[in-house]
């Protein structure tokens, strides 16, 4: 649950993707089985702790839509409304903080790709985390992060305030 006068942002890469298939179109990749188990662990992880999107903002690209597919299996207590974004494919950090400011839910989560995940994951907070594996951003890595205010529109970068940082690529 986001406290009063919060957003919380839950960002999320995707996880990891199938290459066996040489002729699909990176949009229709889907995700390998390995990408399956992390981002059922990573349902888990924000079950576990509370961070359960009311909104989700997830790319077009299967496995995008996977790993959301994957991630609500997991004894998610809200069912959110969701909405995929063919602009989410590759977006720039621009863009998707343009469609982050038209959410609604206080909570919200957005699933995308590298590269432009990683450099909007560390315009976002005040204080980035200082792994190298923030910087990176692999498969199923996942930002939770929260700004002041009621309304995503007023949101900016550098405001954030970085709740919890994890990964799920299946590597030890």
């Amino acid at each position: 649950m986001t406290p009063p006068g919060r957003r919380r942002l839950i960002l999320t890469r995707h996880a990891k993707s199938d290459w066996d298939d040489p002729s699909l179109p990176d949009h229709d990749r889907p995700l390998n089985a390995r990408g399956r188990r992390s981002a059922r662990e990573l349902g888990d992880w924000l079950a576990s702790r509370g961070y359960e999107p009311e909104e989700v903002l997830c790319s077009t690209a299967a496995r995008t839509r996977e790993t959301w597919e994957e991630v609500e299996r997991a004894a998610l207590a809200v069912l959110p409304a969701i909405r995929f974004e063919r602009s989410l494919y590759h977006a720039e950090p621009a863009q998707m903080l343009a469609i982050l400011r038209t959410a609604t839910a206080p909570t919200v989560m957005m699933i995308g790709h590298n590269p432009g995940i990683a450099a909007f994951a560390a315009g976002l907070p005040a204080r980035p985390p200082l792994t190298s594996d923030f910087r990176r951003y692999p498969t199923a890595a996942t930002l939770v992060v929260d700004f002041q205010g009621d309304d995503w529109a007023a949101v900016s970068p550098g405001e954030g305030s970085v709740m919890d940082f994890v990964r799920f690529d299946g590597r030890e």
